[in-house]
């Protein structure tokens, strides 16, 4: 497996010292850049592009929760926070671990251990810029927030000037067009069946002949969906149906 390039993001210059000794021990992981708050975070983030992120939680101004909203694509996360009050909340954002400073060694080698059998199985490559269904975003309505993976996410749908997000039983609402999220979903994962709406492929489970052409879909949520009848030839035709 290649390296896992990581990013830092601490307020505390001593706390980011102590992180980068701890990850000395483990050669697998390569260190690309610190910062020490959320927008130069945000900034180091979205140029290298890092497969994990060590992220503290209580920072001057922007705390990390907020930084995650503001990424389209999440890193596998692992927090680092003095605080435990925020383990609950962190686990609600899907985060890989949690880790409460100052940390134990053998703690963090044992986060370490358990991380790199994942991202095998996920193959992530800190190279490539291209959503995957492994790749996970954040979403947040309200004051609730998730981090989901693109495979878990059966259909975007629009819905006035937002989109819908369905997801497990979930259908939160977010401030990004569909054609923007088109423009960064993995092409042969995901088909737009017509103005309002683009599935999961994976998701599908019946397809069944409909009126003047189309098709009609029902998903794996027991969704129907109407195909248009151009988009149900291109269907027809790029999946040989």
């Amino acid at each position: 497996m290649q390296k896992i390039s990581a990013v830092i993001v601490e307020d505390s210059r001593l706390a980011r010292q102590e992180l980068k000794e701890l990850v000395k021990e483990h050669p697998e992981i390569e260190i690309i850049g610190e910062a020490e708050n959320v927008d130069d975070a945000l900034k180091l983030i979205t140029k290298t592009n890092p497969v994990l992120l060590f992220l503290d939680i209580n920072m001057p101004e922007k705390d990390g929760f907020q930084l995650l909203e503001l990424l389209d694509e999440v890193p596998t996360v692992i927090f680092t926070t003095a605080y435990d009050e925020y383990a609950i909340k962190s686990f609600e954002y899907n985060a890989f671990d949690y880790l409460l400073k100052p940390i134990n060694k053998e703690r963090f080698a044992k986060s370490i251990q358990k991380l790199l059998p994942t991202l095998e199985e996920q193959n992530v490559s800190s190279e490539g810029k291209t959503l995957t269904l492994n790749s996970q975003i954040f979403i947040k309505e309200n004051e609730h927030c998730w981090m989901v993976a693109l495979k878990d996410i059966t259909l975007f749908e629009i819905v006035g000037n937002y989109t819908r997000v369905y997801f497990e039983d979930k259908k939160p609402l977010i401030y990004k067009s569909l054609n923007q999220i088109e423009a960064k979903l993995p092409e042969h994962d995901f088909f737009r069946v017509n103005r309002q709406q683009i599935i999961n492929l994976k998701s599908i489970k019946n397809v069944v002949p409909w009126f003047s052409g189309k098709l009609k879909m029902t998903l794996t949520n027991n969704l129907d969906v109407e195909v248009s009848r151009r988009q149900s030839q291109k269907f027809k035709q790029d999946l040989e149906f």
